[in-house]
């Protein structure tokens, strides 16, 4: 999880004028922990789900409200800056989305620049996922003039100096020769273009997700600067310019908007119009448990947690949310942040009314049987997240599409549906780790959801393993060898069917079923089609298999 350092004095500054010892004590009580600290700096862990706390601006707005010394929703006035940013249509096929923002009289001064670029990598962290999905570019306004333009150039078009430079190079050579380059190239390289932005003079800004112009590198000095945010989901790149505008407008940042012109659209960005949405008392006191809120209660609790807040009758009170907080997705949501400010040592302790005996679950004994036979084969197990895609579980695994659970209010475009396969995501995992060595081996058991319209409430929950090995020479008969051994040491028969998966390559794929004491399997083996390796950006033969477990 993401982890900030600040000194004692930097708080002082912003108005929060408290003893070490103290504050020590209280940050934590506001969903944080104190992962280290001495007698100048602290360095404090923050769940991801508050990326507007990743600053020390932005501690300081949560903290002031925590401990009563500032309340309410922080106005940030906007100014139109006139300036706009036009969208060549190509760039829609790489990075489609940006957001543009000017922030005049910001102060870069002492720790100040160093705590922008921690802030900058850690929201590319928790929002961006690591660029992919959104980058961003701070830039020295003075040196540079509107109109801007964000293009797609060829490879070996619009020459710049990259920041850490003192010479020119093409887009293609920052990708093969430049240390960022390197390390961010798989993000854009299978493109014929790359993404740049321009000013009206043809100065080169950013190179998007990789690297900015050394032409606009923020110094102690600079005075305004321009804040681009880039990347595939139009919602999280705009979250991402809210959360850092308003950080620079908690230490006097004038921000001023700027119009974005795509083809089919223009808007003003950033966006900082609240969220609204109503939270009930009875559900407020349920949830948080042993408390008897009312709604002024939970009025001045929400204020404290810098909301502002309306009371529609006795039992809704309506919250106000400003637009840098965007982990505030759901009712349940609101309650959490009521609970935080009612302080959870104040929430009464209670004994539970009836007496249980625990003991293991049966299903949580054979996982442990199960994952040790597949450490023993030389497997190492991983984590995926239940929630994926239609794109990557169906399209880039050359299935159809089938009924599935869908999330009714997705908070990226990258986690719309509940997952019926283990494979996509370990195909993925290895995407992601195609720079280290080979072989690699890597297995999941985890839970999958089906649609399914026979029963009463339209769903069906499983049990699966599934397994991926990537090397040069991976074949069928390696992947038969493993599936066999594992079902032999899980105690379970074997019977092999011809199959017609086409996430395999045909006739190097098999259908299995087994029986067992307490329960059967049925699955699939074989060898992932080039098709599919080609899909999740991968260089060498993989091999699969994946089964579901069955109660009798």
């Amino acid at each position: 999880m993401p982890v900030i350092t600040f000194k004692y004095q930097d708080l002082k500054d912003l108005g929060i004028d408290m003893e070490k010892d103290e504050l020590i004590d209280t940050l934590p009580m506001m969903s944080s922990d104190i992962e280290d600290y001495d007698d100048e700096e602290i360095k404090v862990e923050f769940f991801p789900n508050r990326p507007d706390n990743l600053s020390v601006e932005g501690v300081a707005r949560s903290f002031k409200g925590f401990i009563g010394q500032e309340i309410g929703f922080p106005e940030y006035k906007l100014e139109d800056s006139g300036e706009y940013v036009e969208v060549d249509e190509d760039v829609a096929k790489i990075r489609p989305f940006i957001g543009f923002a000017k922030i005049d009289n910001v102060d870069f001064t002492g720790d100040k620049l160093k705590y922008i670029m921690d802030f900058q990598e850690n929201l590319h962290w928790v929002i961006g996922r690591d660029r992919k999905k959104v980058a961003i570019g701070i830039h020295n306004a003075d040196v540079v003039n509107a109109p801007f333009k964000y293009i797609a150039t060829p490879k070996d078009a619009n020459a710049f100096v990259p920041l850490e430079k003192d010479f020119e190079m093409t887009p293609d050579e920052i990708l093969t020769q430049h240390d960022k380059g390197v390390d961010y190239a798989h993000l854009i390289q299978d493109f014929d273009k790359y993404p740049l932005i321009l000013d009206k003079d043809d100065n080169v800004l950013s190179m998007p997700p990789i690297i900015n112009g050394e032409l606009t590198k923020i110094k102690e000095d600079t005075k305004n600067i321009i804040v681009d945010v880039t990347g595939t989901d139009e919602r999280a790149v705009n979250q991402a310019l809210n959360i850092i505008c308003c950080s620079f407008a908690e230490v006097g940042g004038q921000i001023k908007t700027m119009e974005v012109r795509y083809s089919d659209k223009t808007i003003k960005t950033p966006d900082l119009t609240p969220q609204e949405m109503n939270v009930h008392v009875d559900t407020a006191n349920s949830l948080i448990g042993g408390t008897k809120l009312t709604a002024e209660d939970i009025k001045e609790l929400l204020f404290k947690a810098r909301f502002d807040a309306e009371i529609n009758n006795d039992n809704e009170v309506k919250a106000i949310i400003p637009a840098y907080r965007v982990d505030i997705l759901h009712e349940v949501d609101v309650v959490e942040n009521i609970a935080v400010q009612y302080h959870i040592n104040s929430v009464e302790a209670k004994l539970p009314e009836i007496n249980t005996v625990a003991y293991e679950n049966n299903w949580f004994k054979a996982e442990s049987t199960i994952r040790e036979v597949m450490i023993g084969l030389g497997f190492q197990e991983v984590m995926s997240l239940m929630l994926t895609n239609e794109e990557a579980h169906y399209e880039k695994m050359n299935q159809p599409e089938e009924n599935h659970v869908q999330v009714a209010r997705p908070i990226t475009i990258d986690r719309t549906m509940i997952r019926t396969s283990l494979i996509n995501s370990l195909m993925e995992f290895l995407e992601d780790n195609k720079h280290e060595d080979l072989p690699q081996k890597i297995f999941e058991i985890g839970d999958v959801l089906y649609l399914d319209e026979s029963k009463e409430n339209k769903t069906r929950s499983s049990k699966k393993l599934a397994a991926l090995i990537c090397h040069s020479t991976a074949n069928f008969t390696e992947i038969k060898s493993v599936m066999t051994s594992v079902l032999s040491n899980l105690g379970y028969t074997m019977e092999i069917t011809d199959s017609e998966n086409k996430t395999f390559i045909e006739g190097r794929v098999a259908d299995v079923t087994g029986e067992s004491q307490k329960g059967i399997i049925k699955g699939f083996f074989g060898e992932v089609s080039p098709e599919v390796i080609t899909n999740f950006t991968l260089d060498y033969p993989v091999i699969a298999f994946e089964i579901e477990f069955i109660n009798k």
